[in-house]
């Protein structure tokens, strides 16, 4: 019997069982995670290795320095999961990796190692698609979402917003046709002065400063739930670039608060809109920039006014966690989605 079809007839095991416990790692940028997982509902141990330090000094992530640190930290995350946890292997069910969309080196690294890790175990493998995690991170933080709701995922690399039909099935409404939020966010942090990675900081900055200073373009694209924000992305960045060059100083604060505020405006309008149109009553946010302390009260305030439901993710799901692979895998695994040994790194891995 081959190690895949010992995967599947587990997986079949499992799909009756009451308590499924899976065992996931995360690896897809620079943070390196193991996180175990109950029922795809119940957070039993989760641990986060970042990168942060290292790549701050080259003000962004190197996949090579990425690659390799994954491959040092890899079995330590998992052991740490496993001790929080108070458990061995064999109390795990069943194992889930990241191996797409990310650097390719670095979802190589996971995925070998998770890899090997089932075939030495037997466990089951189950593949599961980064930004399906962050989606899932909601089944977390709010144990009794169900679908079918609609999805805002705002990160570094991704803006979307996508309804959540079933688990495991998407319909794909809108997305950035240029720069993704958090790319917005890093590269407006860049221009004034702000370290790697500079979202976060922009935001703190952001909230002691004067969001109606600048008037920035709010770029509108064909598509009707579809984001651009490379427009005022630039015409924030020449903004400053003038300032500079004419030797007047920069209202860093109020540059910041009025850039932050471009960008949730578009993400709150955008997501908002898809709800109204769809008939549904809940929003969900996820991703990274689903942490911003603007986007979520700006949003808390339109879901409040125009009653619909918001769900949001504890801030630390929002980042890249392993937690979320795991709630994702749980419902792959009821479908009895096993991988192969044959599994690959896929770093353009679509959602749909």
């Amino acid at each position: 019997m081959s190690v895949t079809t010992q995967w599947q007839n587990r997986m079949e095991a499992l799909q009756g069982k009451a308590s499924v416990r899976i065992l996931a790692l995360e690896s897809s940028c620079d943070e390196t995670a193991a996180a175990i997982v109950e029922n795809g509902r119940t957070v039993i141990s989760s641990v986060i290795f970042s990168q942060v330090d290292v790549h701050a000094l080259y003000g962004g992530v190197v996949p090579e320095i990425a690659s390799r640190a994954h491959v040092d930290a890899c079995d330590r995350v998992i052991d740490q999961a496993l001790r929080d946890a108070g458990m061995a292997l064999t109390d795990v069910d069943a194992l889930a990796v990241t191996y797409g969309p990310g650097l390719v080196g670095a979802l190589l690294t996971g995925v070998s190692c998770m890899k090997g890790l089932a075939y030495a175990t037997g466990l089951p493998l189950i593949a599961v698609n980064h930004i399906e995690g962050h989606v899932s991170a909601n089944y977390l933080s709010t144990p009794w979402l169900e679908p079918p709701f609609i999805c805002l995922v705002a990160s570094g690399g991704h803006s979307h917003i996508v309804r959540v039909d079933g688990y495991g099935a998407y319909t794909l409404l809108g997305q950035t046709v240029d720069d993704a939020a958090g790319e917005a966010f890093d590269k407006g942090a860049r221009v004034l002065g702000l370290p790697y990675p500079g979202g976060p900081l922009l935001s703190k900055l952001a909230e002691g400063g004067d969001e109606t200073y600048l008037k920035l373009p709010r770029p509108n694209p064909e598509g009707r739930y579809d984001f651009s924000f490379s427009g005022l992305k630039t015409a924030f960045i020449n903004h400053c670039h003038k300032l500079a060059q004419n030797g007047e100083p920069l209202r860093t604060a109020d540059l910041a608060a009025s850039y932050e505020k471009a960008i949730v405006d578009s993400l709150c309008e955008k997501a908002a809109l898809a709800v109204r149109e769809s008939g549904l009553t809940a929003l969900c946010l996820a991703g990274g920039v689903s942490a911003n302390r603007r986007l979520r009260a700006q949003m808390a305030a339109v879901a409040h006014e125009q009653g619909f439901t918001l769900c949001l993710p504890e801030p630390w799901l929002c980042t890249d966690n392993a937690a979320m692979i795991g709630s994702a895998a749980y419902y792959r695994l009821q479908k009895g989605e096993a991988a192969g040994l044959s599994l690959n790194a896929v770093p353009s891995l679509s959602l749909l």
